[in-house]
């Protein structure tokens, strides 16, 4: 299965070599979690429907954190070596300190696109789905990441928004509250 993965990872990232298109890349890869956590952030104040536009909010900002708590906890049991050190591909930013699985940046944005979809805002939901391949392709396109590395952040994400969506139902007590800041 590694080789499969590895000729996948090293075929993405062989695309890398044109500088208009790297700077592009690198681009989506380092501002896109920051923009999606803004594009949710904004949607407090929009809408008709705000109180369950709010408590999808507040489940895909669960659905993030608990994510990238339990990607804390794989870490623990997984110092998978990033694929650049590993001579799959070629990095194109700088190192990072962290092991490779599963990948924060997926895990990160396939979380926002799982609490749309599953709290039924299908529209919205495809549209951060596509943010968040494009920004997972990305990780691969730039060396950082194995395509492993995105289905496992992709997996926590789903997994993350399963639970939440199990525990933070509408209209309870602290979901009255929530949605009734600001």
């Amino acid at each position: 299965m590694y080789k499969l993965d590895a000729a996948i990872t090293g075929w993405i990232n062989s695309l890398s070599g044109n500088s208009l298109l790297d700077h592009v890349v690198i681009t989506i890869s380092n501002l896109g979690v920051p923009l999606l956590v803004l594009a949710v952030a904004a949607q407090w104040w929009a809408g008709t429907e705000r109180t369950k536009t709010r408590h999808i909010l507040i489940a895909a900002g669960l659905t993030f954190v608990i994510g990238l708590g339990i990607n804390q906890i794989i870490l623990l049991f997984d110092q998978r070596l990033r694929p650049y050190d590993a001579g799959v591909t070629r990095l194109l930013i700088e190192r990072s300190s962290d092991p490779s699985f599963p990948s924060d940046h997926a895990t990160a944005t396939f979380a926002i696109a799982a609490a749309f979809l599953i709290h039924n805002l299908p529209r919205r939901g495809l549209v951060f789905l596509l943010a968040a391949i494009l920004v997972s392709f990305s990780r691969i396109y730039i060396g950082t990441h194995y395509i492993s590395d995105i289905m496992g952040g992709a997996l926590t994400a789903l997994f993350a928004a399963l639970l939440v969506k199990a525990l933070y139902k509408p209209e309870t007590g602290v979901d009255r509250f929530l949605t009734n800041i600001l």
